[in-house]
């Protein structure tokens, strides 16, 4: 899908956006998939930085392009030495990605540093790994709303990524009701307090709001169906959908990697498909409202989940499988099952499971093969990654080494399924957002075709499931209540 055209690259100039990823704990030598993607990309990008691209006049002062990080600025040099544009391709995409609303179909709001001083306190009072696991988590999810520096980082990587919405991670792995409430209140918590930047989003309405505000939100999504496991009654048991949607969730994932009660997740080496329960919690999440992802769920049990759904779902970060053959990856016959309900498919940012060069191009690539293959209207981007703190590593170092711990069953990864060397793994940095729209006028897209990559099909997908009874932010807010 690329033009001929004479090509003629930006000239090299340092200028700047930002990097990956979600809290890293380096000492660690249980290396989760969180704490990889956070290490590829921390190294990959500031590791022998040195000046690539730069701004021609028109570009030097785009808000999108500003930035004095040093992750972001890296990262953004490194994504240009991968696409190389021209300068009119780089003006293009600039303007297009700012009049756009982007929709990250599954990712990450920027993540703070820790608090040394507290972690280390709770661990010199004996905090058990799961306190020490939760301080971590509610550090690097609410530090923006306490820490004027860590504030400053948030509303910079967000204004340099240009996304509107993000489909926020805003509940643990798992069908622990308790535990995912956890996430789900620290999200709500971080919403309630950046309110003149970030809003919570609870039906599509409010998303295109916040595009036309110039703001960005978080539109919430869980990585499990909360099951009770009280078993009284199907019903009794699939209650708890209806309650977190009323809490603001508005998708859930039917497994994670691992095998439950609904269905087989990817890295199942038996490849079931779903269970009788798994049919009755897809029939009440789309009878609630939630959409139905199936992004880590295995082959069949994604299968059977599409023919079973009778409103559109997703897989919202994956990759094709035609592409590459990895246990993350849907092949095209699951492929085109999602998208016979109506739904779509995201493709996701983590080099391994890309495959080929691992970078932005690669990403591109898979784009180009489901737009081919499925249509664009069935295709949309999540990242699964998120912008880490510049100061975080630091933060990380300050605190003590804890022995090493084992991996939940439900985050247990298949060997070599992580991993890898990628150089140029940081140009797939969150806060390149706006070098991908870059990257599709590269590749011939119309801007018609790249709205609705960018946002407007997974918008098309949350109007299908949007329950009526709810209002809008701007409703709740009117005089007139």
């Amino acid at each position: 899908m690329e033009p001929d055209r004479a090509r003629s690259p930006v000239k090299v100039f340092p200028f700047h956006v930002l990097a990956n990823t979600m809290t890293t704990d380096l000492r660690t030598p249980s290396c989760s998939r969180r704490n990889f993607l956070s290490l590829a990309v921390a190294s990959a990008t500031l590791a022998g930085a040195r000046p690539l691209f730069a701004a021609t006049e028109s570009t030097d002062r785009d808000p999108l392009l500003m930035s004095q990080n040093r992750v972001i600025s890296h990262a953004r040099e490194i994504g240009l030495e991968v696409l190389q544009p021209t300068p009119a391709e780089l003006a293009a995409g600039l303007s297009l990605h700012r009049q756009s609303l982007v929709f990250d179909i599954y990712g990450f709001a920027p993540r703070a540093a820790l608090d040394a001083p507290r972690v280390t306190a709770a661990i010199e009072a004996g905090a058990s790994d799961v306190e020490l696991q939760d301080l971590e988590e509610d550090l690097g999810m609410t530090q923006a709303t306490v820490e004027p520096a860590e504030r400053e980082e948030f509303d910079e990587a967000m204004r340099c990524g240009g996304v509107t919405a993000i489909f926020q991670n805003a509940g643990e792995e798992g069908q622990d009701p308790l535990r995912l409430m956890k996430r789900l209140a620290r999200f709500t918590y971080l919403t309630d307090r950046l309110r003149g930047l970030l809003m919570r989003a609870t039906v599509p309405a409010d998303i295109e709001a916040a595009h036309q505000a110039g703001k960005h939100c978080l539109y919430l999504t869980g990585n499990g169906v909360p099951l009770p496991a009280t078993w009284i009654n199907v019903e009794e048991e699939l209650g708890y959908i209806r309650l977190f949607y009323q809490l603001g969730i508005r998708m859930m994932h039917v497994t994670y990697n691992r095998r439950n009660l609904l269905g087989d997740g990817c890295a199942e080496t038996a490849n079931g498909g779903l269970s009788d329960l798994g049919r009755a919690a897809i029939a009440e999440m789309n009878r609630v409202g939630v959409i139905v992802d199936v992004a880590h769920s295995g082959r069949q049990t994604s299968l059977e989940a599409a023919q079973t759904s009778q409103k559109p779902m997703v897989a919202s970060h994956t990759v094709c499988a035609g592409l590459r053959d990895h246990i993350r990856a849907k092949p095209d016959n699951v492929v085109r099952a999602i998208c016979d309900t109506g739904g779509l498919i995201g493709i996701c940012w983590i080099p391994n499971f890309l495959g080929g060069s691992g970078d932005l191009s690669a990403l591109l690539d898979h784009i180009d093969y489901a737009v081919k293959r499925f249509g664009v209207d069935h295709v949309a981007i999540g990242t699964d990654v998120a912008h880490t703190s510049q100061h975080a590593a630091a933060a990380r170092q300050a605190i003590p080494k804890r022995p090493r711990r084992r991996r939940r069953y439900e985050a247990l990864w298949p060997d070599g399924a992580l991993g890898g060397h990628w150089p140029r793994a940081a140009s797939l940095a969150w806060t390149n957002w706006p070098l991908v729209t870059v990257g599709l006028v590269q590749r011939g897209y119309s801007e018609d075709d790249i709205r609705k990559i960018l946002g407007q099909n997974m918008l098309r997908v949350c109007r299908a499931q949007a329950n009526a009874e709810l209002p809008t932010v701007a409703e709740l807010t009117s005089p007139s209540r």
